[in-house]
């Protein structure tokens, strides 16, 4: 485990690809940024990509690729999108038809692809600042939770905001907030903290999904947009087709951490 967590992203691809991890990718490669991925037909990539550009927040779009292209050119140089997640989703009319290892076979010629900001990237941050991070903390998959925060309609594309939620000691949630404010492309600062059942959650023990975390005495809950808001979108407007990262295995880029942050 030590050495996946410290390995550099090509060699911890590497063992996603041979289907030696299949785990959520929280904690592997710090210091390098993790990316979201939403893949749609062509048909539906225009709305979509109007749907991240009016929603920055939840869905900060770091790459887009050209029709049928699965390999990056400013996360990585040598990633094959089809292989090189832990877990992806497969979604048929808003339905969850399975969960996946690899998309190879259901690889199309007008599929574009789309990797956007992930939370994960400013945990490094919050470490460094002696923050704690629960979820890595209990070797779990970060809590998410779909929220009553609409997002702006685009096109045939429009649904409720997915947060992470993290807990944390109430004299460091300022200090949470300005670091995570300077990674504006991967979420930025929270959108809410405190009372969950004024963005709409009822009981924080049951993530929509990941996993529950342990919330000590006094500790305020603070919620990060998030890019599984997809997904819950997609559930709510059901294309025909849409396969995305399955929650907390994501992409893991070449790019660092910090060339993320807000100059």
């Amino acid at each position: 485990m030590k050495d996946i967590v410290k390995g550099f992203p090509k060699d911890i691809r590497s063992l996603i690809r041979k289907a030696k991890w299949t785990m959520p990718t929280a904690g592997l490669a710090m210091g390098y940024a993790q990316a979201n991925l939403v893949i749609l037909p062509e048909k539906n990539a225009f709305d979509f990509l109007l749907f991240c550009q009016r929603n920055p927040k939840p869905c900060p779009l770091l790459e887009v690729l050209e029709p049928g292209i699965y390999r990056t050119e400013f996360l990585s140089s040598n990633a094959d999108l089809r292989t090189d997640l832990p877990r992806y989703n497969i979604y048929r009319k808003g339905r969850l038809e399975a969960t996946v290892k690899e998309i190879k076979n259901l690889w199309e010629k007008d599929f574009v692809s789309f990797l956007l900001g992930c939370s994960f990237s400013f945990e490094e941050a919050m470490l460094r600042a002696k923050i704690p991070v629960r979820h890595i903390e209990e070797n779990k998959n970060v809590p998410m939770f779909i929220t009553n925060i609409p997002c702006k309609p685009a096109g045939g594309f429009h649904g409720p905001m997915v947060v992470t939620m993290r807990p944390i000691p109430p004299d460091k949630v300022s200090r949470a907030v300005q670091i995570t404010s300077r990674y504006a492309s991967v979420h930025g600062a929270p959108v809410h903290f405190g009372d969950p059942v004024k963005i709409g959650i009822k009981n924080l023990r049951k993530p929509d999904f990941g996993d529950p975390v342990t919330i000590k005495k006094d500790e305020v809950p603070v919620f990060w947009a998030c890019g599984v808001t997809p997904q819950a979108v997609v559930m709510k407007v059901k294309p025909d087709l849409c396969i995305t990262h399955s929650p907390g295995h994501m992409f893991i880029s070449d790019l660092l951490n910090e060339e993320l942050a807000a100059l």
